[in-house]
């Protein structure tokens, strides 16, 4: 028995094979698309099994042949749980019941036995839509959607056409149709609706940042390949950011001869002092740690506690890091304030027994370095500015030296345990975390306290609408030494090596991939303009979609004439709003209803003014009839004009308005020949 497609018509109803192969390929080339983003997610067996799948069904509908038995559905059905339940070890779960719905929304297209099970299909769909934006929320995936839900809806308009050969267009027409009609609504409850946390927004995961807290040889270097945007930023007016940019990531003081960890302590002083201040609004992606990367040295006293966004709070830790209660998933909005400037003082400006923990080494570990560097500050007087000192002979060093800056410096530590003693004096071959480690095993075997800071580094050369662009590839790693009167001083050993990475922040050149290769062989600044227009794309929806959020809506509100707005205000905002969109939509509806027949209207006007004559006109009659109340002259001849241009083949090629414009000179010629005009004669 030949199978039928439910959703193409009404069970029972016979349709054409034509149609029935056709919209069954359209459905499952919806569900491909819907399915596409995620299958990089699932197991390789569930990826391909839902290919594997969608191929069947296309298979099946080219042949038109009957669908499978349902026991051989249940049997993989059975067979795919037991398949999720191994893969991840549980069958309920956000990853496993990603991988079930694409199964079954593979295998519904195998039992399409009555609209119903269309409707089905039409509702995962819609769920799988929606499941991605709990990955990304970058503008791609807004394109992918608007295509995947019209392609959806398209389908289920064609659900409801069950007579005939409908046009795929004509139902896509259909689809987007009803989709603006919801529009004004859609974009009212953005607008308007309370973002209140954690209710609002998802967790984005797009352009995530690849800080750690921990560090090893080789980890920011990784990064070095990742060109996600992470941090977008730009002054507020009449402020202006620091000629570098250092973006303070997570600070790593214990090191256990492999690794740095980063360990804040309690306690501290203060806030930054002196310096300069400069107000900045940033866009900040999730950055997966409890803590937030911004510029150094940010405004705030150890101890204290700032909100950047409701329902996440932030303390300033001792090592001078915003720390949080949790990993920040979210993408951030906020404004903040740093300092910078050449008297800047970042205490404590005294010793400290918290100082002790900066000196720390691990025993048996890298006796070489620790030795050249005791020796090197061996004829250094004590004092404030000894710290100073021993900074600029290690600088001098590495210039002196063959010290190579690089991505591929080979791996550290296979041969031996003293990895930092076969960079220093064997291979000297390394990227910033390579220098920042040394420097800091070098200050604190010299009786310095020193550290190792993380985070990023520098933006592109090239501002989009004045913001600045901060990429994993940014990612940098520097150290801090501790001197007595100043405080914490940033030191930068990587700009002895290679001062165009600290001073211009200039990033190591990447072996391009085959795109960018064969899009560099056709124009060599092709890519950078296409990067450009892609950056500014993304930006405009990160700042008018994604970043649009309380602080927006009350400025909106502002700019609307209502004085310090509040949660009550957004809410009586969104129900007069939507109040007026739904008067609006009842207004529109009855006119919709009414009779839009043009004749119909000048018919009735016509014997009105017949009728206001003296003359027994009725708006049923045709204006022939009306005709022959008149004697012979010119208002029986506008009447039998009438007539015929009333039963005339209408002219595509005649506007709407020019068809009015010729009825507004009829009536008045009409109407000053009626004036003299004679009734008939009876």
């Amino acid at each position: 028995m030949k199978a039928r497609l439910a959703f193409a018509g009404l069970p029972g109803l016979s349709q054409s094979a034509t149609r029935e192969t056709r919209d069954s390929f359209f459905l499952v080339g919806v569900v491909l698309l819907t399915v596409a983003p995620h299958l990089l997610r699932l197991p390789l067996w569930a990826s391909l099994s839902t290919l594997a799948l969608l191929g069947w069904r296309a298979l099946l509908a080219a042949r038109n042949a009957p669908l499978p038995r349902r026991w051989l559905l249940v049997l993989l059905l059975l067979a795919a749980v037991a398949a999720s339940k191994l893969s991840h070890g549980l069958v309920i779960g956000r990853e496993p019941g990603l991988t079930l719905v694409c199964l079954l929304l593979a295998m519904k297209l195998l039992e399409l036995h009555a609209r119903r099970d269309a409707f089905v299909v039409f509702f995962l769909g819609f769920f799988l839509v929606l499941a991605q934006y709990f990955h990304s929320q970058s503008l791609w995936v807004a394109l992918w959607t608007l295509a995947s839900v019209w392609g959806l809806l398209t389908a289920l308009v064609l659900a409801q056409m069950p007579l005939g050969q409908p046009m795929l267009a004509a139902a896509a027409r259909e689809a987007a149709r009803s989709t603006l009609y919801g529009l004004p609504l859609m974009v009212l409850l953005y607008l308007l609706f309370p973002r209140i946390a954690p209710l609002w927004g998802l967790p984005g995961q797009s352009g995530t940042s690849g800080l750690s807290e921990r560090m090893g040889f080789g980890d920011v270097a990784a990064l070095a390949l990742n060109e996600d945007v992470v941090i977008r930023l730009r002054p507020l007016p009449g402020a202006a950011l620091p000629q570098t940019l250092y973006f303070r990531g997570p600070v790593l003081s214990r090191f256990d001869g492999r690794q740095w960890h980063a360990e804040p302590l309690p306690g501290g002083v203060g806030e930054p002092q002196g310096g300069r201040a400069a107000r900045y609004e940033v866009i900040m992606e999730p950055v997966k740690l409890p803590l937030l990367p911004l510029l150094e040295w940010s405004v705030g006293a150890v101890g204290s506690e700032w909100s950047p966004q409701e329902g996440l709070v932030l303390r300033r830790a001792s090592d001078l890091s915003w720390l949080a209660r949790r990993p920040i998933l979210e993408r951030l909005r906020f404004e903040h304030e740093a300092y910078s400037g050449p008297d800047l003082r970042v205490g404590p400006l005294e010793w400290r027994r918290g100082l002790l923990s900066q000196l720390q080494l691990p025993q048996g570990l890298n006796p070489r370095l620790l030795a050249w560097a005791r020796q090197l500050a061996a004829d250094l007087p004590e004092g404030p500015g000894r710290a100073s000192r021993m900074d600029e002979r290690l600088h001098a060093h590495i210039r002196s030296q063959p010290f190579e800056y690089t991505l591929e410096p080979g791996r550290y530590g296979q041969t031996t345990v003293h990895a930092v003693d076969e960079f220093w004096f064997d291979r000297r071959s390394g990227f910033c975390e390579h220098y920042a480690s040394a420097y800091v095993v070098a200050m604190r075997a010299a009786g310095v306290p020193a550290r190792v800071v993380t985070g990023f580094m520098g933006a592109d050369p090239l501002t989009v609408d004045d913001w600045y662009l901060v990429r994993n590839s940014h990612a940098h790693a520097w150290a801090e030494y501790w001197q007595e009167g100043r405080g914490w001083v940033r030191s930068d050993p990587t700009g002895a090596v290679a001062p165009e990475r600290v001073q211009v922040a200039a990033l190591l050149d990447v072996a391009p991939g085959v795109l960018r290769g064969a899009v560099n062989a056709i124009d060599p600044t092709l890519w950078r303009r296409m990067r450009q227009w892609a950056d500014r794309a993304d930006l405009h929806w990160q700042q008018w979609v994604l970043g649009y959020q309380r602080q927006q809506q009350f400025r909106m509100l502002e700019s609307l004439g209502f004085e310090s707005p509040d949660w009550h205000t957004l809410g009586r905002a969104a129900a007069l709003s939507i109040g007026a969109v739904a008067l609006l939509a009842w207004a529109w509806s009855r006119w919709a209803a009414r009779d839009r027949n043009p004749w119909h209207a000048r018919l009735a006007r016509t014997a009105a003014l017949l009728r206001a004559r003296g003359l027994p006109a009725e708006p049923h009659q045709a204006p022939l009839r009306w005709a022959q109340l008149l004697a012979p002259g010119a208002a029986r001849d506008a009447l039998l004009v009438l007539e015929a241009w009333r039963y005339a083949e209408a002219s595509p090629a005649v506007a709407r308005w020019q068809e009015a414009q010729r009825w507004r000179r009829w009536w008045r010629a009409f109407r000053r020949a009626l004036k003299t005009a004679d009734p008939a004669p009876s």
